[in-house]
């Protein structure tokens, strides 16, 4: 990721998390961004991370579904970690023309991928990058634009 910091700190032991520089960029940033990413990135829940409302940070990944047909479609289903959030997330994506999820290391202690944080950007061709840094993996989305819905856990 270009703005935000998250990433293993081995002194602490502990994940460094910081979106500070990420978000005084936004602003600029915002008009370039395509209305769903554009909604999704200014949230104002987004990056609190002691919140649970709208939070991203501590969703678990729960499934990634690729479109089988030629219309680029990804969704990205994240579940609710159950002593923070409230709702499950799902991030549909449009015109995909890049998708990857590379493992860096593993953490054995963990039994899922959760979400440490993740930045938006726009691309140049009017799109956007959309990047996810997980406990053990990071997430590549490069697309038209993207669609998140917050989704009732029960």
């Amino acid at each position: 990721m270009k703005f935000v910091k998250a990433d293993w700190d081995p002194e602490a032991p502990g994940f460094r998390l910081d979106a500070h520089v990420y978000l005084a960029e936004l602003p600029r940033l915002r008009a370039d961004l395509p209305p769903g990413a554009r909604s999704f990135a200014t949230d104002p829940g987004h990056y609190d991370i002691a919140g649970a409302i709208r939070c991203v940070k501590d969703l678990e990944l729960a499934g990634v579904h690729l479109a089988t047909d030629k219309s680029g479609g990804l969704v990205l289903d994240f579940a609710p970690n159950k002593f923070k959030h409230d709702s499950g997330l799902r991030i549909s994506y449009s015109r995909v023309t890049h998708f990857s999820i590379d493992y860096e290391h593993s953490i054995d202690w963990m039994s899922v991928d959760t979400v440490l944080l993740d930045e938006i950007l726009p691309d140049d061709d009017g799109g956007c990058l959309h990047e996810i840094a997980l406990t053990d993996a990071s997430i590549t989305v490069r697309c038209a634009d993207l669609q998140a819905v917050w989704e009732d856990a029960s």
